[in-house]
C-alpha cells in the first residue's frame, strides 16, 4: 500500500510471545534481532524466515535489551531491577547485575567511553564500567520513572527523559547533570528521545501524545506537534535521516518526513493490517521497520520511496 511519497509492505507477522513485547534490539548479524516480553522471554528472529528461537528466559518482565557488540554480550533489563549479562558465544548467562530494585526500562552503551547506563523506574540512573561491569555511580534524577536516553552525536553529552516531563542533560565522561529543562507539561512523562545524526535536533515523545522538537545546540523548543491520540512510546530515525517513525498507545505507527514533519503514512490495523493494541517499540533495519506491542506480535515492514 502507498502513503504520501512512500510505499509500505507488511513482510512478516511474527508470533510466539505469550505476553506484551516491550523491547527490540539488533543483532550483529544484519538479518537478526531480539525481542523481549512480559513473560520474561528473549527471542531471536531472522528477517529471512518466520521462525523464532529462544535465547534466554529472565525471572521477570523484559523491559530493555542492549547489545555490546564489541564484547559479544547482550544485556537484558527486567522488572525486578536485575540485568542479565548474556554471553552470545555460549548463549549462557555470565552474571546477574542487581543495582536496582525497580524496573530497568532502558539500557544505553557508550563504546568510546566504555560506559553503560541503566535507567530505572525509581528515577535513578546507574553508571557501570563497560570493561568489568563495576558500578561507578548512581544518580537520583527524578522521583518518577526514567524511560529513555540518547547520546548527542557531536558533543560529549547525553539526554535523559524523566517521568516528570523534564529532560536532564548529562556530561560525559564525567557523568553529572549540567542542565535540565521542562520538555513537556509536568507529570507527562518523557517516554522516548531521539537525536538527529547531525546533532541539529532532539525529538521527545510523551504521555501527552505530542512530539516536541528542540534545538540540538541549546535545547530550545522549536516546534510541538500533536502527533498521536494517546501516549507516544518510541521514536526512531531511519538510517537515511529522511524518515522518522513514532509508535503509540493509540495502536498506530506514524511515518514522518524529517524536513517538513508532515505525516507520510499512518500504519493502523484497519488499513495496513498493523497492530491491534498499543505499539511499544520500533527498530529500523535498513529499509525495514520492525515494530512490537501489546498484541504479542512482531511486525516487519518494508518502507521505500516511490520513484
Amino acid at each position: 500500500m502507498k502513503g504520501n511519497s512512500i510505499e509500505i509492505k507488511l513482510l512478516q507477522h511474527l508470533t510466539g510471545h505469550q505476553s506484551a513485547i516491550y523491547s527490540l534490539e539488533k543483532s550483529s548479524d544484519q538479518n537478526k534481532f531480539w525481542s523481549g516480553s512480559g513473560e520474561g522471554i528473549v527471542a531471536e528472529w531472522n528477517l529471512l524466515n518466520d521462525d523464532g528461537a529462544l535465547l534466554a528466559k529472565a525471572s521477570g518482565i523484559v523491559y530493555s535489551l542492549k547489545l555490546l557488540a564489541d564484547k559479544n554480550i547482550l544485556l537484558v533489563g527486567q522488572s525486578n531491577g536485575g540485568v542479565h549479562v548474556i554471553n552470545l558465544k555460549t548463549n549462557a548467562e555470565d552474571r546477574l547485575l542487581q543495582f536496582h530494585t525497580a524496573p530497568v526500562f532502558h539500557i544505553a552503551y557508550h563504546s568510546v567511553h566504555q560506559l553503560i547506563f541503566f535507567l530505572a523506574g525509581d528515577g535513578t540512573l546507574s553508571i557501570v564500567n563497560g570493561d568489568d561491569f563495576r558500578l561507578l555511580n548512581i544518580l537520583k534524577l527524578s522521583d518518577k520513572k526514567l524511560r529513555s536516553l540518547a547520546f548527542h552525536p557531536s558533543r560529549d553529552e547525553c539526554v535523559i527523559g524523566c517521568g516528570d516531563g523534564s529532560i536532564a542533560v548529562i556530561s560525559l565522561p564525567v557523568v553529572e547533570m549540567i542542565h535540565r529543562f521542562q520538555a513537556h507539561d509536568y507529570d507527562f512523562s518523557v517516554n522516548c528521545i531521539a537525536c538527529a545524526a547531525d546533532g541539529k535536533y532532539l525529538l521527545s515523545g510523551s504521555r501527552d501524545a505530542h512530539v516536541n522538537i528542540f534545538s540540538g545546540d541549546d535545547y530550545s523548543l522549536i516546534k510541538t506537534i500533536p502527533a498521536h491520540n494517546y501516549a507516544i512510546y518510541d521514536i526512531a530515525f531511519h538510517s537515511s535521516q529522511k524518515i522518522i517513525a513514532t509508535a503509540s498507545r493509540d495502536k498506530t505507527i506514524k511515518l514522518w518526513d524529517v524536513q517538513s514533519m508532515n505525516v507520510l503514512a499512518r500504519l493502523d490495523h484497519e488499513h495496513f493490517k498493523g497492530h491491534a493494541h498499543s505499539v511499544n517499540k520500533l527498530l529500523w533495519m535498513d529499509d525495514k521497520l520492525v515494530s512490537a506491542g501489546d498484541d504479542r506480535s512482531v511486525l516487519v515492514w518494508e518502507i521505500f520511496p516511490i520513484a
